[in-house]
């Protein structure tokens, strides 16, 4: 039963798919609720973000720690590669691969090694980041960074509350 309530969470949630709309004016409004809000208003990074929680929380409590934490990590390395001037290729496309991909894994309960979870998640936190850093604009780098950290820290133990709940 838990299976169908992950597969249709996967198919709402593929449905609801939109451009990303992650751009509040970063300008308008200090640096850490830029980078707070960005992750919330990208519908591409909440469901990545969650979906990365819900894949952990099929996974058990290794992953639903190594996970998160692998992902948050990479992201805060492509953020400092974006920072760096470093432009990753396919930045954009391999975001949506982390939707898609992470949709499919999540709604196939797709159960594999910690640590492939954990490297197949850190890959995408890599394009995740990258694309906070060159989305910046006016904000601080600092502020703005600690902002979408918290924010997608929240998002992961979203979806491991949510997969603990469903599972």
């Amino acid at each position: 039963m838990a299976k169908s309530h992950f597969i249709l969470a996967a198919a709402v949630a593929s449905l609801a798919a939109s451009p990303a709309f992650a751009h509040v004016g970063h300008a308008g409004h200090g640096s850490f609720a830029a980078g707070f809000s960005h992750p919330l208003f990208g519908l591409d990074h909440v469901i990545a973000m969650v979906a990365v929680g819900l894949w952990a929380a099929t996974l058990g409590r290794a992953a639903m720690i190594g996970m998160p934490a692998a992902f948050m990590a990479a992201m805060i390395a492509g953020f400092g590669l974006s920072l760096a001037g470093v432009a990753l290729p396919m930045m954009e496309p391999m975001i949506l691969a982390s939707v898609v991909a992470l949709g499919v894994l999540v709604a196939l309960a797709v159960k594999v090694d910690v640590r492939i979870a954990v490297g197949t998640v850190a890959l995408f936190g890599v394009f995740h980041g990258a694309a906070h850093g060159s989305e910046l604009g006016g904000a601080g780098a600092l502020q703005f960074g600690i902002g979408f950290a918290v924010a997608t820290a929240l998002l992961h133990l979203g979806g491991v509350g949510l997969g603990l709940l469903l599972g």
